[in-house]
């Protein structure tokens, strides 16, 4: 139950952290155990000095160091590989709906 309540507070921290480095909040976070692919919304300006957005995916795992403290990384094994492959489709999968959405007029 404690491993739970750090998880979530380092979640976060992790993301006021991203926010101040990014400028940005996460749009869509999907997980597989530890590991998970989140969707983000950037915001941009082109040459012209028009507005513009486009979106990213990050991927990370998160582990636990020997003194139980909370921590991520970008670097996976080998096994963390079906679940990273599971989680960067549903991302993508996220999106082309999405996309497919702003097409067809819905929100």
């Amino acid at each position: 139950m404690n491993t739970t309540k750090i998880q979530t507070k380092t979640n976060i921290e992790s993301v006021k952290e991203s926010k101040e480095q990014h400028g940005n909040l996460p749009e869509k976070k999907f997980r597989a155990g530890a590991i998970s692919a989140t969707v983000w919304l950037n915001k941009g300006q082109r040459v012209t000095g028009e507005e513009s957005e486009y979106k990213t995916i990050s991927i990370e795992r998160n582990y636990m160091d020997k003194e139980s403290k909370w921590h991520t990384t970008n670097s996976l094994r080998i096994n963390d590989l079906p679940k990273a492959k599971l989680v960067l489709e549903k991302a993508y999968e996220f999106l082309l709906l999405q996309e497919q959405d702003l097409f067809k007029g819905g929100a």
